[in-house]
């Protein structure tokens, strides 16, 4: 991968200083209270589980592609990774045709299977799982895709107390608030990591320009 990353300020009308990052061909601006979670580079601070073959870096995006496989954010320490409980999660991703993955929050590294932990944001437009992106999956569906396959479009996560609202390009799909009677085992919410799903072969998703604002309690 060719590291080409420039980052100049831009001081907008308000006097407020930003940031603009050129990898790739992409620019995105620096977004306060904003900590990244890819370096762009590597796999640095992430931890595949099962089939780690299924992930690699490509021209700043990281991309799934393979059998069966999770990738968690561990941080610095991956026996000790992060907790995340109020926060806003941004990510850009794109999807190949038939492309099946997801976004898992509140979950935590466990060494195969499908998470036990936490709740999963769906990334899906044209797979044969007809629950589509921005769905709480298997909580909240969504039949309808929101973004087309081929083309960069950013999803985000936000949970504040026991509400969850997702979004894909600025509009709400989902706005749920999750009610103790209604939790199934392990998908409720709680506190924990985030981790980016490979479903099958035949699936290829990329993301690139992760981020996440930590919320107050």
């Amino acid at each position: 991968m060719t590291n080409n990353t420039a980052c100049f300020s831009v001081r907008l009308s308000a006097g407020v200083a930003v940031c603009l990052a050129i990898a790739g061909g992409a620019a995105w601006a620096e977004e306060s209270g904003f900590e990244p979670l890819f370096d762009g580079k590597s796999l640095a601070g992430w931890k595949a589980n099962e089939n780690t073959g299924s992930w690699k870096v490509v021209d700043g995006e990281i991309v799934c592609q393979g059998p069966r496989s999770h990738l968690f954010y561990v941080g610095a320490d991956p026996a000790g990774a992060p907790q995340f409980k109020n926060f806003h999660f941004k990510a850009e991703v794109l999807t190949k045709p038939k492309a099946n993955s997801g976004i898992y929050f509140h979950t935590k590294y466990q060494n195969d299977g499908w998470p036990a932990q936490g709740h999963e944001a769906q990334v899906n437009n044209t797979s044969g799982d007809p629950v589509r992106t921005g769905s709480l999956y298997n909580v909240v569906k969504n039949l309808e895709a929101p973004a087309k396959d081929g083309e960069w479009f950013t999803e985000e996560v936000i949970v504040e107390g026991n509400r969850i609202v997702i979004k894909v390009n600025g509009k709400t799909i989902v706005d749920h608030t999750e009610k103790t009677a209604e939790v199934k085992d392990g998908r409720k919410l709680s506190s924990g990591t985030f981790a980016l799903q490979a479903h099958d072969p035949g699936s290829e998703a990329h993301y690139r320009n992760i981020r996440v604002k930590r919320l107050p309690d």
